[in-house]
């Protein structure tokens, strides 16, 4: 999922509160963007601290969910964060190798996190399959479309221990389809923020759409 889990658990003690209108504005636009039933059990990819968890298990607190990701100290502060949540679980395991069977989930989402990983074809591969044939995949990211995206990928993958690549929509579009996906619906959005240029992808396994 990331390069190494050293640089996310130095993170994780002061993570919430540094990011926090970034986390609340993301997470609640993903949250607002997608729907999904009672019965759906849901994996968050790359869960970092919790906080989407936390937004859904607050008013639906039957939702079954199971967030991953590679830095134990985030899901320390995920599992605390969701203690009063029975129905949320928390793993420690990599995007690209997800330790689960075929065909488990309705619903597998990543937000703000693709641009960590190393491995984004796997990833999004070992999505795919883990996900029920008639499943959705969600993807909240940065947009290289956008200039100034451009440019904090310019410099981040110089300085920052872990960084990848953000990728355009187009780009993102032709790892979907190799990972077998077809795209239902995808837009970019600045998420009332002048820095961050955002794009949200829907995704369904290609033959789901095919037979549509």
């Amino acid at each position: 999922m990331k390069n190494g889990s050293a640089p996310y658990d130095k993170q994780a003690n002061n993570y919430d509160r540094m990011w926090r209108r970034y986390i609340a504005r993301t997470l609640g636009f993903l949250k607002a963007s997608i729907s999904f039933r009672s019965s759906d059990k849901i994996l968050d990819v790359a869960c970092g601290t919790g906080e989407f968890e936390r937004l859904v298990q607050k008013e639906r607190s039957d939702q079954q969910m199971i967030g991953i990701d590679i830095s134990e100290r985030m899901l320390h502060f995920a599992r605390k964060k969701c203690r009063a949540y029975p129905n949320a679980a928390f793993l420690k395991a990599d995007a690209s190798a997800l330790p689960f069977p075929d065909q488990t989930f309705d619903l597998v989402i990543s937000a703000n996190s693709l641009h960590y990983f190393a491995k984004p074809g796997a990833s999004l591969a070992e999505m795919r399959r883990v996900l029920l044939p008639k499943g959705t995949l969600v993807i909240l990211d940065w947009c290289k479309d956008y200039l100034i995206c451009r440019c904090f990928d310019f410099f981040l993958r110089r300085i920052e221990r872990g960084y990848q690549s953000c990728y355009n929509q187009r780009e993102l579009q032709r790892l979907l389809d190799t990972a077998g996906f077809a795209v239902q619906s995808a837009r970019q959005t600045k998420l009332g923020s002048i820095f961050w240029g955002h794009m949200i992808v829907v995704a369904v396994p290609a033959a789901q759409h095919n037979q549509t």
